[in-house]
């Protein structure tokens, strides 16, 4: 008899959905047999085309600003309406830009506030709206993907290392808070081979890969697999930051 998929019959709701990332975790969560709803905030054709192309079935596509927390509420107006539950939260949506660490600065008020309504206040308002559809699973699981910047300082400018060190704060604040029907942990990648990534100056991405230990960097699809891996076979872990960063902060 072939086995069953692990995730099979659950729903996972993932906000970024039509980024490197996030289109990698939908694809991984659907070929582990979860329904996949596919949260976007500007990008629907890309949203459509992913899910047409997951395999499984029962899949959506549904708007999740995660900017809105009005527009989080009708997100879950509609995952309860479709599904009546949500087993699975993935936050995956990010937001940065390259700015100098020395260069103070150009490191201005709106771009702070971007990055941190978009990092950190973008995941802790896509819980709150999903907790009730989260706690009628039972046993629920939120993924938040945040990065070794936030463990090294090191990434793309200031704030947005402190908005990923925040990200797992609140990780460790909420899987106290929510246990036991909810776990809360992070996924932590270093640099990632997403297409934003490939199409940067080439002697910056070997540079990144010369500083981790591994020599290379992340694919987007080992991000979904520590996804899917602490939904199916890590079930006894909450609160934790789990690397996938090829060793980097040892460098």
């Amino acid at each position: 008899m072939e086995a069953r998929p692990p995730l099979e019959g659950r729903v996972a709701v993932v906000t970024g959905a039509t980024g490197g990332i996030g289109s990698a975790v939908c694809r991984g969560l659907a070929s582990a047999g979860a329904r996949v709803v596919a949260g976007f905030r500007r990008n629907e054709p890309a949203a459509r085309l992913l899910i047409e192309t997951l395999p499984g079935s029962n899949h959506a596509a549904i708007p999740a600003d995660v900017t809105d927390s009005a527009a989080l509420g009708r997100l879950a107006e509609e995952v309860s309406a479709r599904y009546g539950a949500v087993d699975l939260l993935v936050n995956s949506v990010g937001r940065t830009r390259f700015v100098p660490h020395t260069d103070l600065s150009a490191l201005d008020d709106d771009l702070i506030d971007e990055i941190f309504r978009t990092n950190w206040r973008g995941p802790f308002a896509t819980i709150r709206a999903l907790k009730d559809l989260l706690a009628k699973s039972g046993d629920a699981l939120v993924v938040n993907v945040s990065s070794v910047a936030g463990v090294t300082g090191v990434g793309s400018n200031v704030a947005y290392c402190a908005s990923k060190a925040a990200l797992n704060a609140m990780t460790i604040s909420l899987a106290r808070a929510l246990a036991p029907a909810i776990r809360v942990v992070s996924v932590s990648p270093g640099v990632v081979e997403t297409e934003f990534i490939k199409g940067l100056d080439e002697s910056w991405r070997r540079e990144q890969m010369s500083r981790t230990p591994l020599g290379r960097l992340a694919s987007p699809e080992e991000v979904a697999d520590a996804v899917v891996a602490a939904a199916t076979t890590l079930r006894c872990s909450t609160g934790c930051i789990i690397p996938v960063d090829g060793g980097r902060p040892l460098s």
